[in-house]
């Protein structure tokens, strides 16, 4: 077994150092008001890890890693300038698939060049049994991060369904799969062949596709965040692999705090995360059609009517969802939001661990729009403040408001915590038409209530017509 030399106590330091900036870089995404420090955190952190480790190894082609830094830099700095807020989903989950692959292209790589990184026996070239193991457990990792994020990423951007596929005993063919990945990264330890390292990597690199396929749009949220902590332990895998205390600690912290979000976000959705992975959030709701399940009376009104309403008020709640994003109608928002204050009226957003299509999703487009960080709260915070408010206005959260998940034992999302917005004496629902459902595929009885007010138009133009009532 080979052992990790012991590194000097300036280069400890420094990887220490950069530990602790992650860290804080973690403490400080954990709030809108402390992200861009937290960015900052990370970034300082990251640098002092790239410096430490090409100071500190025989580097026979600087110009060439300088070069790919550069290039990667670049791409990086003009994706993050050019991508649009609401496209932000997609984009963590193809950085998330790099990350993958990258830990696929490292595996391989010490694979056919044991010696070179260290890790084999110098009289027999025999690769030794641990770093078998974390080699076999990297590559298997990053496989399944990257196929499943490219499934995530297409079906996010809309070029593949975001409802369910439902593969025919899919729970026999995944577990079947995963055991075999697992059996053969054990036998690895004993026969560092060929065909077993590459069988475990197209194993996983097919599993990463059968876990996502069946996972509907409603859980994507869930699956962004699993697919963050699987990026971690894969990267943490290849930092055994080559001796790098760095990557070890990064890819631990963001591992670890990846599985804490799902955890979370799991717990927030009254959902066991096993039953994420291995069913698919609103699957049978998705398969039976997605249209709204029966006609029946409802109440309809313009952008003046919501203006009086909301004018009259004394309290209104803004409930944002996914539909806000897609319209880019933040911006409008904030501005109606601030005109109401100028009219006296309390103005708050309410947010829903899932609501949009990753973690934070709409915590990240209201603070791209300026909305004050004190006017934000979550669902455990504001929710007893609905049967209070004189206005609940719902900007294309569907399935975060539904009341079928407290009363329909049926509903895909029976359990899941709601924002009640129902209890609110005025509700003013935005959504493009009557004639769809929300992602998980099932119709809202908040829309027929005597108490709704639907306004059925894209939602950042009903906003912006709602603004101009507002300031005439």
């Amino acid at each position: 077994m080979h052992e990790v030399a012991q590194l000097p106590w300036g280069v400890a330091l420094a990887y220490l150092v950069a530990g602790v900036l992650f860290i804080f870089a973690l403490r400080g995404l954990s709030s809108p008001a402390t992200s861009r420090a937290g960015n900052r955190y990370g970034m300082a952190g990251m640098g002092i890890a790239i410096a430490t480790t090409l100071y500190t190894h025989d580097v026979v082609a600087l110009p060439e890693i300088i070069g790919a830094i550069a290039i990667g830099g670049v791409i990086g700095f003009i994706t993050a300038r050019r991508i649009a807020m609401t496209d932000m989903p997609q984009l963590v989950a193809a950085f998330h698939s790099l990350v993958g692959m990258a830990a696929v292209v490292v595996g391989a790589a010490a694979y056919l060049s044991p010696a070179a990184f260290g890790i084999a026996d110098p009289a027999t070239g025999e690769i030794f049994a641990a770093s078998r193991i974390e080699m076999g457990l990297g590559v298997a990792i990053g496989a399944i991060t990257f196929s499943g994020s490219v499934i995530a990423f297409l079906k996010l951007n809309g070029n593949m369904s975001g409802k369910p596929i439902l593969l025919p005993m899919r729970h026999v063919i995944n577990l079947g799969t995963l055991l075999g990945i697992l059996g053969l990264v054990a036998y690895f330890t004993q026969d560092q062949a060929p065909w077993v390292f590459w069988t475990v990597t197209a194993l996983s690199f097919l599993i990463g596709f059968l876990l996502i396929i069946p996972i509907g749009g409603a859980d994507m949220p869930v699956v962004v965040s699993m697919l963050n902590s699987y990026s971690g332990w894969a990267a943490a895998a290849m930092g055994f692999t080559l001796g790098n205390t760095a990557m070890i600690i990064t890819g631990a912290l963001v591992g670890s705090s990846g599985a804490i979000l799902s955890y979370i976000m799991c717990k927030a959705m009254n959902r066991g995360f096993l039953s994420v992975i291995a069913g698919g959030f609103g699957a049978e709701a998705a398969v039976s059609g997605g249209e709204a399940k029966e006609q029946r009376p409802w109440k309809r009104g313009s952008a003046d009517d919501a203006a009086f309403l909301m004018q009259q008020a004394e309290s209104v709640i803004i409930v944002p969802g996914y539909g806000m994003a897609v319209s880019q109608a933040q911006h409008a928002l904030r501005e109606m939001g601030d005109l109401l204050k100028k009219e006296g009226v309390s103005v708050k957003y309410a947010i829903h661990p899932v609501a949009g299509r990753m973690p934070g999703h709409m915590n990240v487009l209201l603070a791209e729009a300026n909305v004050p960080y004190d006017e934000v709260f979550e669902l455990e915070d504001i929710n007893s403040e609905f049967s209070q408010a004189d206005v609940a206005f719902v900007i294309g959260a569907n399935d975060v408001t539904n009341p079928a998940a407290k009363t329909d034992k049926t509903s895909p999302i029976y359990g899941m915590p709601i924002l009640e917005v129902a209890n609110a004496k005025s509700v003013l629902f935005v959504k493009r038409s009557m004639g769809g459902v929300g992602y998980a595929g099932v119709d809202n009885d908040v829309f027929y209530m005597d108490n709704t007010m639907m306004l059925l138009a894209d939602a950042k133009k009903m906003v912006e017509d709602i603004v101009k009532a507002l300031a005439h």
